[in-house]
């Protein structure tokens, strides 16, 4: 038992040494185990390793950039308007810094991974989730709980409960990520974009049945149709990016500078992407092999990774550089809201990566579903704003002068977190409502999953193979 105990210590430490590196390492490192584990050559598991783990860095590199142009226009922007909001939006590294901080955070890892085995192991999900840092959002959830009933345990079953719903969320929007991002065999677990994907096919319910409303359609192929070489990713990035500068009252050089700086987001994502699948393919491969071979009631199988390989979606990008002006707007004239969005304004294009397919990449459509978003999540920040000011008191992260309170819109804006801590916090009766739902959910997902396994079984059978 001891030397059981011992195992298990060291299997912690090397997950939190490799966590504490960072994604890219963090994907590198952990695909290449899983490689090798599923049967591919030692060769073959690092060459995808390390293909995804440069294209993740590639990623990051471009998102860096994004953000570090963002930032200091939206701060522009809200000293020359003399917005005065008392909630300072302080950004998704404080938000996972507190998360990793928090008593459930310290466990998040290893009870992660075990959900993850189990679930696969009674076909409640089909995605093999290796996007271990993003453990944070369902720290997150865990650590809102923890401040609101002051009970770890409760705190700990909150993120238990988070990670059940995202994973069949992520199960069940992998089809979408195939058809409308070219990603097969992926999925997103990701806490935060997968709680906008229920709010988005509601709205898109209502848009159909309004008349000359549901037949408007608008994306970028469209756009480009129209418009010509001004259509194109590279020209409305920029475009977009100049206007956003304009509001900001940047310089002539300044206004050109951050114009072609974010038409270059919309260009190098997509590209930075694309390396990433090319990474991952053969990991999918192997990964629906092993699966194929020795669990014959399992249909297909995903790869669960970063909302961030959607991002560069040119639809999405472009209507996340709209919203940044909006967001700010929104803020000053909702009424009741107390949150300055800033420094999370950067994390608008990972809320469509899963609107796109929802709204089958009708970006008219999308630009309304986000301003609902936006607004729906500049609440939801008001609400949680004392909870989270808590959450990072108690985990010694400080507080931003001029600041009465702090929130996020990483997952600070999100639903799914909401309801979550609300839930929990109306009592034993909140509490077995999120459970009833999380175990409902895992067993429609069974029943799915095991049906396309017998179709899939039939369909193989019947061409012979």
């Amino acid at each position: 038992m001891e030397a059981l105990g011992m195992a298990w210590g060291n299997i912690l430490s090397f997950f939190d040494f490799v966590a504490g590196m960072g994604p890219s390492v963090m994907m590198a490192v952990v695909l290449f185990i899983l490689g090798v584990c599923l049967g591919a050559s030692p060769g073959k598991a690092l060459r995808a390793g390390l293909t995804v783990g440069i294209g993740f860095m590639g990623l990051n590199l471009v998102i860096g950039m994004m953000v570090a142009n963002l930032g200091p226009a939206v701060q522009a922007m809200s000293y020359r308007f003399d917005l005065t909001l008392d909630v300072i939006d302080v950004g998704w590294p404080a938000a996972a810094a507190i998360s990793f901080a928090s008593v459930v955070g310290a466990i998040i890892i290893p009870i992660g991974l075990l959900v993850n085995v189990v679930m696969l192991l009674t076909n409640t999900t089909q995605t093999i989730n290796i996007d271990i840092w993003d453990y944070w959002h369902f720290a997150f959830a865990g650590a809102l709980v923890t401040a609101l009933t002051g009970s770890v345990p409760l705190g700990i079953l909150a993120g238990v409960l988070m990670m059940i719903i995202v994973m069949v969320m992520a199960d069940w929007t992998a089809p979408g990520m195939a058809t409308y991002h070219n990603l097969p065999g992926v999925s997103l677990p990701h806490g935060f974009t997968v709680s906008f994907v229920p709010g988005a096919l509601l709205l898109n319910k209502l848009l159909d049945v309004i008349p000359g409303v549901n037949k408007v359609h608008m994306n970028m192929d469209t756009i480009q149709k129209r418009f010509g070489v001004l259509g194109e990713p590279i020209l409305v990035g920029t475009v977009l990016g100049i206007g956003i500068a304009i509001l900001a009252g940047m310089d002539f050089s300044g206004v050109l500078i951050f114009g072609i700086t974010m038409g270059a987001v919309l260009v190098l994502i997509p590209k930075m992407a694309a390396l990433l699948m090319e990474g991952l393919l053969p990991i999918s491969d192997v990964a629906s092999a092993f699966i194929t071979k020795r669990f014959q009631n399992r249909g297909k199988i995903y790869i669960g990774l970063d909302s961030a390989v959607g991002i560069g979606h040119p639809t999405a990008l472009a209507m996340s550089l709209l919203l940044v002006p909006a967001a700010i707007f929104l803020a000053v004239i909702l009424p009741g809201n107390r949150v300055l969005p800033f420094a999370d304004l950067a994390v608008i294009p990972w809320m469509f990566v899963l609107i796109i397919p929802a709204v089958k990449n009708n970006g008219f459509r999308a630009l309304i579903v986000g301003i609902f978003t936006i607004a729906t999540g500049l609440y939801i920040m008001t609400d949680l704003a004392p909870l989270i000011t808590r959450a990072a008191i108690d985990a010694h992260f400080p507080i931003p002068e001029g600041a009465v309170e702090i929130s996020s819109m990483a997952s600070g804006a999100s639903p799914f977190h909401w309801a979550m801590v609300r839930l929990h916090g109306l009592g034993p009766v909140g509490i077995i409502i999120c459970a009833v739902v999380a175990l409902a959910m895992a067993l429609i997902n069974r029943r799915k999953i095991l049906k396309e396994a017998e179709e899939l079984r039939a369909s193989s059978a019947g061409t012979g193979n």
